[in-house]
């Protein structure tokens, strides 16, 4: 692995991302009457598109807005120039990662998003709503103007091809509603916000939001490498990373197979698994350690696993770490979409050997090669084994390499340490189909019995 490229600089990143931030800032303000200090976030954001299909209309856009006279299409303009931004930025980091790492990319399928029929009158009253957000800004919400969401997202929510923009704006709305009055916010998510705003500003563009094409089935063996979990007080998700091995002998791709269910916030650590198992029998396999067979299972041009129980069967063992060592070198990566390119969704496969540990106040560190590289201990879930004293005491890693505040940092999915003078592995999945271990058990039945309680009372009330 090279790690160096990892610590090297990338030429342009830092302009580009001081651009994305300058505008960013002004979005807090609000746009309906900038200052002059105001006027430098869109003009270095138009700068920073000059020599793109974009130059003419984001200057445009930069212009008027600077004048306080910018309409939609302005606003539209400069969303689309920071999506632009940052997905280049995922490009190139994307790039450098799997250089790093020695990884080929599979061709894009040059495909567009179909233009499906959708409510344009619905996708012109979203956008209303959110060019009215961009002019008051975050310090400007109240709860009038973030309520004006809920008719447009419940007229929306029938209709399938809008239900992608329209999840983004109910969730965004209920951000905003939680830090109302704008006023009295004390600290504003800068870039979580912008990176919300100008992505569902896109969606509003007819045919942006439409299911992308290319879906295909695979037919083969599915073997994983880990789980990554992601939770929220009233929903998770279990995302299984694996290399699939075509049945017709073709080059091994890397996919992802993702459940998720709603849940109270009362279920937490291991309880999570009792509200996804159910839904995707790969969680057993991950837990299990062993392949799968696929027939014919749905998979996405970006490499997302369409999961149906009913096309897959349990295979042979899969030990994660042979698969790291034999298979992952070998396989490539889907191309990801375009609107879907963003710093935050970097997530490359990689198996870490001969490393040394640092452990300090800002947490744990991988020396690789003479190369200093940060590990996500906060990442890790507490559904599982994998602790960041285990990840402390390993001498492999199988993870997922990731970039956030500037700098690659690795996710352990599994780590190998020595114990008693033998090699064993901790896997974060390793209680997704359920376990005989102490602290697994218990944590299932306190799970259980949380749950439990809570169907009984839902009862009561259903009841009355």
């Amino acid at each position: 692995m090279r790690a160096d490229l990892l610590t090297d600089a990338v030429d342009g990143l830092d302009e580009i991302l001081a651009a994305v931030d300058g505008f960013d800032e002004v979005l807090v303000a609000g746009l309906l009457r900038p200052q002059p200090a105001q006027a430098g976030g869109p003009a270095a954001l138009a700068a920073a598109v000059a020599g793109s299909p974009l130059a003419t209309r984001v200057a445009e856009a930069a212009e008027k807005t600077a004048a306080g006279a910018a309409g939609e299409d302005h606003f539209l303009a400069l969303a689309a120039a920071r999506t632009a931004l940052l997905g280049s930025v995922h490009d190139a980091l994307v790039l450098r990662a799997e250089e790093a790492v020695g990884r080929a990319r599979g061709e894009e399928s040059g495909a567009s998003a179909g233009g499906a029929e959708c409510a344009v009158n619905l996708l012109a009253a979203a956008r209303s709503w959110l060019c009215d957000l961009a002019r008051a800004g975050w310090q400007g919400i109240d709860h009038e103007l973030v309520g004006g969401a809920a008719p447009v997202v419940s007229a929306m929510l029938p209709d399938p091809a809008l239900r992608r923009l329209a999840t983004l704006l109910d969730g965004f709305a209920a951000e905003l509603a939680a830090s109302c009055p704008g006023p009295t916010l004390e600290r504003v998510p800068v870039r979580r916000w912008a990176d919300l705003w100008s992505r569902a500003m896109v969606l509003t563009v007819p045919g942006a939001g439409a299911a992308p094409p290319g879906v295909a089935e695979a037919t083969g063996r599915l073997l994983p490498l880990g789980v990554d979990v992601q939770e929220h007080a009233t929903a998770v998700q279990a995302q299984v990373h694996a290399v699939f091995e075509p049945a017709d002998g073709g080059t091994p791709r890397l996919v992802r197979a993702s459940v998720s269910a709603p849940k109270p916030d009362t279920v937490v650590g291991a309880g999570l698994w009792q509200l996804l198992r159910p839904h995707m029998s790969l969680l057993a396999a991950v837990s299990e350690g062993r392949a799968m067979e696929l027939d014919a299972m749905p998979v996405t041009g970006e490499g997302d696993l369409i999961w149906d129980d009913a096309r897959a069967r349990t295979g042979e063992p899969a030990e994660v770490f042979a698969t790291a060592r034999v298979a992952l070198p070998a396989a490539a990566a889907f191309a990801t979409a375009p609107l879907d390119r963003h710093p935050a969704r970097i997530a490359v496969p990689v198996l870490l050997e001969g490393y040394a540990v640092e452990e300090g106040e800002d947490g744990v560190a991988f020396q690789v090669a003479g190369q200093r590289l940060a590990v996500d201990t906060d990442r890790v879930p507490a559904a599982g084994p994998l602790t960041p004293e285990v990840v402390a005491s390993s001498g492999a890693c199988v993870g997922l390499l990731r970039w956030d505040a500037g700098e690659f940092l690795v996710q352990p999915l599994a780590v190998e340490r020595t114990v008693r003078k033998k090699s064993v592995a901790v896997h974060a999945g390793a209680w997704a189909g359920g376990t005989t271990d102490k602290a697994g058990v218990r944590a299932e039945k306190a799970a259980t019995d949380a749950v439990t309680v809570l169907r009984e009372r839902a009862g009561r009330l259903l009841r009355k």
